[in-house]
């Protein structure tokens, strides 16, 4: 199946970076482009592989358009796991703080109760490679089983 980023979908709609956009705009105004491109995307009838923004959970009409169009997969990972796979990154605007580990425990706080209450299917991905979580993934799917 075909594979499409959210975020990389954003940017080439506002035509910067999402760090630039945060910067300008704020992030009020980017949870709405968001929304706009994921409904965008879901209503598509191909068949394809959509990897959300990790706060694209935060809009109760972006879980609802998830949960009435798509099989939805909930990657989880810890804050410790999250923070050691992006300790080199620069461009995610919410992680530009003093402690992202911090940052990441709170956003998880609020974030994990919401993709929850929208995933089909939970794969934990803490200490798997790329390879081995996609295997756990199309079992799931395949198998039609919840995680």
């Amino acid at each position: 199946m075909p594979f499409v980023d959210v975020d990389v979908a954003i940017e080439e709609q506002i035509q910067c970076s999402i760090r630039d956009f945060f910067a300008k705009e704020g992030e009020a105004c980017f949870r709405d482009v968001e929304r706009d491109v994921l409904a965008q995307l879901l209503s598509r009838s191909a068949p394809m592989v959509i990897a959300t923004g990790g706060g694209a959970v935060l809009r109760p009409e972006n879980r609802m358009q998830l949960k009435a169009h798509s099989k939805v997969v909930y990657l989880s990972a810890s804050p410790h796991e999250i923070a050691r796979r992006l300790q080199r990154d620069t461009q995610r605007p919410l992680l530009q703080v003093d402690n992202p580990l911090q940052r990441l425990m709170d956003l998880l706080a609020v974030r994990d109760p919401l993709y929850k209450e929208v995933a089909d299917f939970v794969v934990a991905g803490g200490g798997l490679s790329a390879t081995q979580v996609a295997q756990r993934v199309a079992m799931q799917v395949e198998l039609g089983t919840p995680g």
